[in-house]
């Protein structure tokens, strides 16, 4: 299946609008606190430094009644998804199950589905499939609503690290469903590498220069902070996501380092296939789609996680604070979840299910896409992983001298590129 269209394309003007809530997140009193939705409780996937930094934050929908049981479907559901996440395999049975059929919007980036939410959905959209780069901007914005947990029952079967995130509940409410997740890896030509590369540094070597291949995206300054981290410790980085001046300056300036090195940004995934498949490039970041799309067409791909670990993503269904039709909401969240249907995402797009018991479904379709996708891996791996959140002024140890993400879009376009 051909992904023309995905998420980590952020580079839009609505940044500027973030600045506003950069702010306001910033300026928010720290004695308040929100009740947990019905069913709701700050799990294991919740690091008690992330809770700590956004417990004294204010989400404006926090108090709205949840639903407490699912009635009759309204009829309809409009999400807006990321292109390939409403595949008629899953969307037809649902709609045939539950008589809800699907109006789908999709968005290109993350910061159009910011904006496509606005104003709680403007009450024409019911749910959108954002990442965690775009959730905390839905929820400080107020545009999401609670989400009664004890109404999905296959959530119970999330690991830890996905029941109660921190990029989809703040003390202790949700406010929607964890979908799937994936790591950005390091691709290599096999012909060119006989052996894997085991650090990030090579995307930043003089020795391949014009074969590299980066995506487009203001989040890719997390990357870089992310390698730094890890070889220049003197800059006293905890969290790729929360960067003070001198730290982010240090990534910004790594990146711009890069460009004279770099073949392409990509925006698009079918981008960096061709790149590769046409000898363009041998070596970059990129993620599992990508690799299985190659690999498939028999191109002799290889991917790693390198030694300093990697950023991801992870994907939530965030409902509205103005969904037309919750009823229909709940159904689609309760359907999602299963380990049935998580397994055909998974190998459908690429990515890693939510659901521990997506596994044995996942091999039936497609032989090895457990293991291919990690969805049997151990916890260490998912360790390594540091999954995609909304950079924010206030920073987790409840300070404001964190680069909020509007200056990370600034930069990139007027330093790195």
């Amino acid at each position: 299946m051909q992904i023309f269209t995905r998420r980590r394309t952020a580079v839009s003007a609505v940044a500027a609008g973030f600045a506003a809530l950069s702010f306001t997140v910033a300026a928010c009193s720290s004695g308040s606190s929100a009740p947990a939705a019905s069913g709701g409780t700050a799990g294991s996937g919740s690091s008690a430094s992330q809770q700590a930094g956004t417990a004294g934050l204010t989400v404006p929908t926090a108090n709205l009644p949840v639903l407490q049981s699912v009635g009759k479907g309204e009829g309809q559901l409009n999400l807006i998804a990321w292109e390939g996440y409403l595949d008629p395999s899953w969307v037809k049975p649902f709609e045939q199950q539950t008589g809800c059929t699907i109006n789908a919007k999709y968005a290109g980036s993350s910061d159009e589905m910011v904006s496509l939410m606005k104003n709680g959905g403007g009450g024409q959209y019911d749910m959108v499939s954002s990442s965690g780069d775009a959730d905390l901007r839905i929820l400080y914005a107020g545009d999401a609503h609670p989400v009664n947990m004890s109404l999905i029952p296959a959530a119970k079967d999330f690991f830890p690290a996905f029941q109660a995130p921190s990029f989809n509940t703040v003390n202790g409410v949700h406010y929607g469903v964890s979908l799937q997740w994936g790591p950005n890896v390091l691709m290599y030509n096999t012909k060119d590498f006989t052996t894997a590369p085991t650090t990030w540094s090579v995307l930043y070597n003089s020795k391949y220069k014009g074969q590299i291949t980066v995506p487009d995206n203001p989040i890719q300054i997390a990357d870089a902070a992310l390698y730094l981290e890890k070889t220049k410790a003197s800059l006293g980085i905890t969290d790729p996501y929360e960067l003070t001046q001198p730290q982010f300056q240090a990534a910004v300036a790594l990146l711009a380092g890069q460009k004279p090195l770099i073949k392409k940004y990509w925006a698009l995934a079918s981008e960096e296939i061709s790149d590769f498949q046409n000898g363009n490039v041998i070596v970059g970041a990129g993620w599992p789609y990508q690799v299985s799309t190659l690999k498939a067409a028999k191109f002799p791909i290889g991917s790693t996680v390198p030694a300093e670990g990697a950023t991801g993503w992870a994907d939530t269904w965030m409902l509205a604070a103005k969904a037309p039709h919750p009823n229909c909401a709940y159904m689609w969240m309760q359907y999602i979840s299963t380990p049935q249907v998580q397994a055909k995402q998974a190998v459908t797009y690429g990515e890693t299910p939510d659901n521990a018991k997506a596994c044995p479904y996942m091999d039936k379709l497609q032989a090895g896409s457990c293991a291919e996708y990690h969805a049997n891996a151990p916890a260490s791996y998912l360790a390594s992983i540091s999954l995609w959140k909304t950079p924010l002024a206030t920073c987790d140890n409840g300070q404001t001298n964190c680069v909020p993400y509007a200056d990370w879009v600034t930069a990139w376009n007027t330093q790195v590129k």
